[in-house]
């Protein structure tokens, strides 16, 4: 079996790279945004943080808002015709 190279940011340069007026530091904010259950949420990585990001795959689905674990939120997006669970901290969401 193939042993897989690189971690789960691999080849996300251009996907995760912020234009040059969004560059510096995050507002508070937007890093403590609540969301109540039910509410549609955009998935945008805040690539300054690693903490709660999800699996680059997702980035720019749509999503709604399940639950709350600690800090951070689960979200509930089709993923083909699959239902997944993401646990995802509120800097990378974006309310629709």
């Amino acid at each position: 079996m193939v042993k897989r190279l690189g971690s789960t940011r691999k080849k996300t340069r251009k996907k995760f790279t912020k234009s040059i007026r969004n560059k510096g530091k995050i507002s508070v904010s937007n890093y403590f945004q609540s969301y109540k259950l039910g509410d549609k949420v955009g998935l945008k990585v805040e690539s300054s943080v690693q903490k709660g990001m999800y699996n680059p795959k997702f980035y720019g689905k749509v999503g709604t808002i399940k639950g709350k674990k600690g800090i951070c939120y689960e979200v509930l997006l089709n993923d083909q015709n699959k239902q997944k669970t993401l646990i995802v901290h509120p800097v990378h969401l974006k309310r629709l």
